[in-house]
């Protein structure tokens, strides 16, 4: 298995999360905070931003461990 398999889907999907963030803190932060706004907007978007979060943390994971075996090949073979 290529190296590169695995580090493409980890940073694309560490690239689609902070995408993800970014939307939902602007939406977020457009929210005006009044009587008028939606408690459920604001309990979504707080449950979309760690959604993403927990997607970022997952793909940098993925990328740890294949820079680890990385190192490990390295290692084998010197």
């Amino acid at each position: 298995m290529a190296i590169n398999s695995i580090t493409a889907p980890a940073l694309q999907g560490i690239h689609k999360g902070f995408q993800g963030m970014r939307r939902v803190a602007s939406e977020i932060a457009s929210t005006q905070q009044t009587t008028q706004s939606k408690p459920t907007d604001l309990s979504r978007a707080m449950v979309e931003m760690k959604v993403h979060a927990n997607q970022t943390k997952a793909s940098v994971k993925v990328l740890q461990a294949a820079d680890e075996m990385l190192g490990t090949l390295i290692d084998e073979r010197a």
